[in-house]
């Protein structure tokens, strides 16, 4: 099936459906035909000489220069070449197959007064596996993501670079070889292609698609870590956190306990404190609050989505063209800025967890670093030096980007949301994160093997997954190979879709 883009609707799901696993798109007819009316207005309005920015102005700055009949013709083609500006290495192409399915979207509303040959062609790249080749740094995130979104738009006029099945070449080969023909740049076309926050929006969407299944993992891992430190299981209680009343704590409460459900931890028969350590009691308080982060980034991020991210904005059925700031980044930076610090706090409660199975003080009985040979075999003990850097890192990066906005343009442009750097961050931020939890799963699932009781179904089956990929440490070898399966294996969702095949879903 395909999906349907019509300026409504577009869910961060769908969108990772068409970045990530290529499937096809199609424009529905109505939202096509909206896009046919509002270019009948723009170029009624050219005709009649009617001022519109970027249209027959300059921009920016140069928005007051009015542009003469000649010149309108070729300012869109330099409008791409001058905010070509980008630098750096190639974003992934699933961040820019998402900024152009996103930026279809907003064409779909029938605002954007482009010709529809721009967003067809569009639906024709994704389709056919035509990826521009996008320097992921350069945009600030306001007027969107201008550069990147211009080097996507450099293929609308032949040039550029593409991916193309496999290869990196030319923008007019790639197009030539899929059979997808140049529509070339007419008035208003390339502004309309570039004036929206599509790329940080598309990175940002992807990126809570992937932040909700690590904190789902983040709930097997406690789980683990819970049973392997014969913890007290009254704080998983639900009715305890229904009585506070937030959405997630009792969700993850429900998820931990869910997994540890069948476990001989449960029976009573276990000695255990009265009272755990706050890294283990207050894990569903602390996992909740970011599953509460992400529901709110998300309302946020699928609002863009499915907005009008554009400047200006043409209303046909008023015969009226508006300017504003439609374009900033800032509704979707600033709760993903949330969201660095989110995935750093749950990072920072895994590695406390992990601390206490790794510190014989704490870990009830368990053999110091989880080495039975102490003293010649130092067990763990380095996995947490590991794990302790990755945070570091997350910490640092975990600084909002959203207030460091620098004025550009002469001060016309001078308040910014830098959204393409939190969307950066977020990407490493998210990628330690991954370490971060392969470890304590790796070290929950050395700690059990320690001891003898049954464990909880979906403890039993993460247990079983990562013993397919890192055996149990009985002497001394490297750790690095084991530290980057796991990371592996966490970012693939392997545990996670065995859980759940077991016990069914965490959400």
């Amino acid at each position: 099936m395909s999906v349907v883009l019509d300026g409504a609707g577009l869910t961060i799901e769908k969108l990772v459906s068409i970045a990530r696993y290529g499937e096809k798109v199609e424009l529905h007819p109505e939202a096509l035909s909206r896009i046919k009316k509002c270019r009948k207005l723009i170029e009624e309005k050219i005709n009649a000489h009617e001022i519109m920015y970027g249209v027959n102005t300059g921009i920016g700055e140069f928005s007051e220069i009015v542009l003469n009949d000649d010149q309108v013709q070729q300012f869109q083609k330099y409008l791409i070449y001058n905010h070509s500006a980008g630098i750096g290495e190639p974003a992934p192409i699933e961040y820019v197959r998402g900024a152009m399915a996103g930026r279809i979207n907003v064409h779909a509303h029938g605002n954007s007064g482009c010709r529809p040959e721009i967003t067809l062609t569009y639906i024709e790249m994704l389709n056919k596996g035509v990826t521009p080749v996008v320097c992921q740094k350069g945009s600030v995130g306001a007027c969107g993501d201008l550069a990147p979104m211009s080097q996507i738009a450099l293929l609308l006029m032949g040039e550029g670079e593409a991916f193309y099945q496999g290869e990196r070449m030319p923008g007019k080969t790639a197009l030539e070889k899929a059979g997808i023909a140049i529509p070339g740049l007419q008035a208003r076309d390339g502004l309309a292609a570039i004036n929206g926050a599509n790329l940080l929006t598309a990175m940002s969407a992807i990126h809570l698609y992937d932040i909700n299944r690590w904190l789902k993992q983040s709930e097997i891992a406690c789980a683990m870590s819970l049973e392997a430190l014969y913890a007290n299981m009254k704080p998983y209680d639900e009715r305890l956190h229904k009585l506070r009343g937030f959405f997630g704590a009792v969700r993850s409460a429900r998820s931990i306990k869910k997994c540890i459900e069948g476990s001989d931890l449960l029976t009573g028969n276990i000695k255990m404190k009265v009272q755990d350590a706050y890294s283990m009691r207050s894990s569903p308080q602390v996992i909740g609050s970011a599953h509460d982060a992400v529901a709110y980034a998300k309302s946020q991020v699928e609002t863009e989505l499915n907005g009008v991210g554009d400047n200006p904005i043409f209303l046909p059925e008023e015969n009226l063209t508006l300017t504003g700031a439609n374009f900033q980044g800032t509704p979707v930076s600033l709760p993903m800025d949330m969201m660095s610090a989110a995935v750093t706090m749950v990072s920072v409660l895994s590695e406390r967890r992990l601390n206490r199975m790794l510190n014989p003080a704490l870990s009830v009985g368990l053999p110091a670093f989880l080495t039975k040979g102490a003293g010649m075999f130092s067990g763990m003990m380095l996995s947490q030096y590991t794990v302790d850097s990755l945070i570091v890192e997350q910490k640092i990066l975990s600084a909002p980007a959203s207030i460091q906005s620098i004025p550009a343009a002469a001060d016309q442009e001078d308040f910014v949301s830098m959204g393409m750097n939190t969307a950066i961050k977020n990407c490493q931020i998210i990628d330690n994160a991954y370490g971060v939890l392969g470890i304590e799963f790796m070290a929950a699932a050395q700690a059990l093997d320690f001891r003898n009781f049954t464990n909880g179904n979906g403890v039993t089956a993460a247990r079983k997954t990562i013993r397919k990929h890192v055996e149990h440490l009985d002497v001394d070898r490297p750790l690095y190979n084991d530290h980057n399966r796991m990371k592996d294996l966490v970012e693939s969702c392997e545990i996670l879709e065995e859980v759940e095949k077991t016990i069914g879903s965490l959400e």
